[in-house]
């Protein structure tokens, strides 16, 4: 039971619940502390039955006691190819990625990918600075997929690994709305007090099961979690519900074909509409957050960066 009612004291309000509709929807909030998504989740159930399923970074799923609260919440691992190189690199080096080598991974996968678009040219990608010769020549289990680099290289390998996580988790999405769960995405993708651009993973899965988002403020969550633990402090916090914005709303932003999200494909070839839906959104959840929420100036992130970000 989470220390809310009673000691210490948080104060949770909701407004604008009258604007969530009686379907399983997307719920696109912003992100101020580790564990913003509580009060919600807990608060949402207790006045309206409904259950929620919070995509959450892998990271949090490593340990054997968070894990099994994380699966028992309905929560659903985030795949993302700076999470499977810095968790690769830990494993197998004993260390974090330095900032120099984390950026040289991520290019060369990048580039990688790209390179298996149509009409594109994959030459021979080499990656673009020094790298431990024992992470790119150590046969190992990448995560539950066996990597030989006798038979590929370590950015190919990663790409695959990334494919195949990627499909478990878009079913996962699947089954979550089809089950009646409302879906909590996060499209900042990181914590920052500040409103920053949204990442477009949120645009592409609502666009994919046709979902119904409603946009959600955040307000006074970090002042209740200031720091890693997990019990909250005495405060208020404010959750406002946006107005739903239907698939029939979103017709500017649909994708007239099948396509497959996260997959460079379906991101070189409609980037700008899941962009364009997802800069929408985010301008719909800056209205409902008080000023010190609302958009940095630049649009960038105040918070964790780089592979701090996965460890």
């Amino acid at each position: 039971m989470p220390n809310f009612a009673f000691l210490p004291g948080v104060d949770i309000r909701f407004e604008g619940l009258e604007n969530l509709p009686d379907e399983p929807v997307v719920f696109a909030m912003n992100h101020t502390d580790r564990y913003n998504y509580w009060p919600f989740q807990y608060t949402l159930w207790r006045k309206t039955g409904r259950f929620t399923a919070t995509w959450v970074k892998g990271k949090y799923f490593e340990g054997k006691v968070t894990s099994a609260f994380l699966e028992m919440t309905n929560n659903i691992p985030a795949a993302s190819r700076g999470y499977l190189i810095t968790r690769d690199f830990v494993a197998t080096m004993k260390r974090p990625p330095s900032d120099e080598e984390y950026k040289t991974l991520r290019h060369w996968v990048d580039a990688v990918s790209k390179s298996r678009l149509p009409g594109a040219t994959a030459n021979d990608i080499r990656p673009d600075g020094p790298l431990p010769e024992a992470l790119l020549a150590t046969p190992r289990d990448m995560m539950g997929r066996p990597f030989d680099p006798t038979r590929e290289d370590y950015a190919h390998a990663i790409d695959e690994l990334f494919r195949e996580m990627t499909r478990l988790f878009i079913d996962a999405n699947r089954r979550a709305l089809e089950t009646g769960l409302d879906v909590l995405i996060f499209p900042q993708g990181t914590r920052s007090i500040r409103l920053s651009r949204g990442h477009i993973g949120m645009a592409q899965v609502a666009l994919r099961f046709k979902a119904t988002i409603v946009p959600v403020g955040c307000n006074g969550s970090d002042h209740v979690y200031p720091g890693a633990s997990p019990w909250g402090k005495k405060g208020h916090i404010v959750y406002r519900f946006g107005k739903p914005i239907p698939y029939e709303e979103l017709a500017p932003y649909h994708i007239p074909e099948a396509f497959e999200p996260f997959t460079p494909e379906a991101e070189a070839k409609h980037r700008e509409r899941f962009q364009a839906l997802t800069d929408h959104v985010m301008d719909r959840i800056n209205e409902l957050l008080d000023p010190p929420y609302q958009y940095s100036t630049d649009l960038e992130s105040d918070g964790v960066r780089g592979s701090n970000r996965f460890v």
